[in-house]
């Protein structure tokens, strides 16, 4: 699988936390970068994007060598590299693509461009086998308000509007962590239980990268997103307290090998 997102220098979201969560599911990781971050879990300090032209190589030399059998579109903060994504997915006819649209870190920094968001719509969502945003991000999204069960469900038909299945993450104070699935069979829900930690550094990071490393495993959509949301739950549930702000999850959590000791 071949993650295609911003690097995290504390090793809790992004591409380092796509690695982790792709070996940890059973697939062979690959990345893509689309940018460099100076963050931690108190915030994001700096943004360090890679030129089009760069992030098109990178793409390139995976496809071309091992192609992927699903593909995680993470943090793209540009229009130029949402338009490289989308021409180089499209001409290699990538499968299995999982985007989690990327807006807002956990710690509150913005880290994606009004601009961005439409050509995010325009061409990365009508590629998408599944879209993850959680509710601020819904909201962006389908331009809407959501306070309740039946305003998520109102804001991912819009969305599904784009051609892709929905996954509409809940929490952020809506639910005990029910998270809403709406493709074309309707609405679909995955009751959840909350796990009162606050580190939660790389949620949406994790959960997405464990959904495209079970779609390339062939487990169909359904499937791929109960699966992730048992992983993450059990990475959350490991309590893992690292740093002064909202920590990472204990992605290896589940690793119980020789070498680990």
């Amino acid at each position: 699988a071949l993650s295609i997102a911003g690097s995290d220098t504390s090793g809790g979201a992004g591409i380092q936390a796509d690695l982790k969560t792709m070996t940890m599911n059973g697939v062979f990781a690959m990345s893509a970068i689309t940018a460099l971050t100076a963050q931690n879990t108190t915030g994001v300090q700096g943004i360090f994007e890679v030129t089009p032209e760069f992030l098109g190589m990178q793409i390139d030399s995976v496809f071309t060598d091992i192609r992927p059998d699903a593909v995680k579109i993470g943090m793209v903060s540009s229009v130029n590299l949402i338009s490289v994504i989308a021409e180089k997915l499209t001409a290699y006819h990538a499968e299995n693509i999982v985007v989690d649209p990327v807006m807002v870190a956990t710690s509150g920094a913005k880290l994606i461009s009004e601009d961005a968001v439409s050509a995010l719509k325009e061409k990365l969502l009508p590629l998408a086998t599944v879209v993850t945003p959680n509710i601020p991000e819904a909201e962006v999204l389908a331009d809407m308000k959501i306070t309740s069960p039946a305003d998520m469900v109102t804001a991912a038909e819009i969305i599904k509007a784009y051609h892709c299945a929905v996954l509409c993450k809940g929490g952020h104070s809506m639910n005990d962590a029910n998270d809403l699935l709406y493709d074309e069979k309707g609405a679909h829900w995955f009751r959840g239980k909350r796990i009162d930690n606050p580190n939660t550094h790389g949620t949406g990071c994790t959960l997405s990268s464990a959904i495209a490393a079970n779609l390339a495993k062939g487990n169909d959509l359904e499937a791929a997103v109960e699966r992730a949301k048992e992983y993450i739950s059990g990475a959350l549930a490991a309590m893992l307290d690292l740093g002064a702000g909202s920590g990472p999850m204990n992605h290896a959590f589940d690793l119980k090998e020789e070498y680990t000791k």
